[in-house]
């Protein structure tokens, strides 16, 4: 997966929490959430995080922060890993 595959499912992903109304927020990282909201909104904020380590070519931390959000995308019930296997081929 490149750089610009990375984008377009970033954009998918942008555009389910906005289309759910989730806002995009920093969590404590000393605190553990209490809501479902409050999992997805910290993964609707990493998104913008994760262009500045595309352009700064850091690919194992775009990686690595991709599979924790899709993760929580799958424990929320959001995308079925078939689903998110999709974004990533297409």
């Amino acid at each position: 997966m490149n750089a610009d595959k990375v984008r377009q499912v970033l954009t998918i992903y942008r555009k389910k929490f906005k289309d759910l109304g989730i806002p995009s927020r920093p969590f404590p990282h000393a605190e553990f959430p209490t809501t479902d909201n409050d999992i997805l909104a910290h993964c609707h904020g990493m998104l913008d995080e994760m262009e500045t380590f595309i352009q700064e070519e850091n690919m194992g931390k775009v990686f690595r922060w991709l599979g924790f959000i899709q993760g929580c995308l799958w424990k929320v019930g959001i995308y079925t890993i078939e689903e998110m296997k999709d974004h990533n081929r297409q």
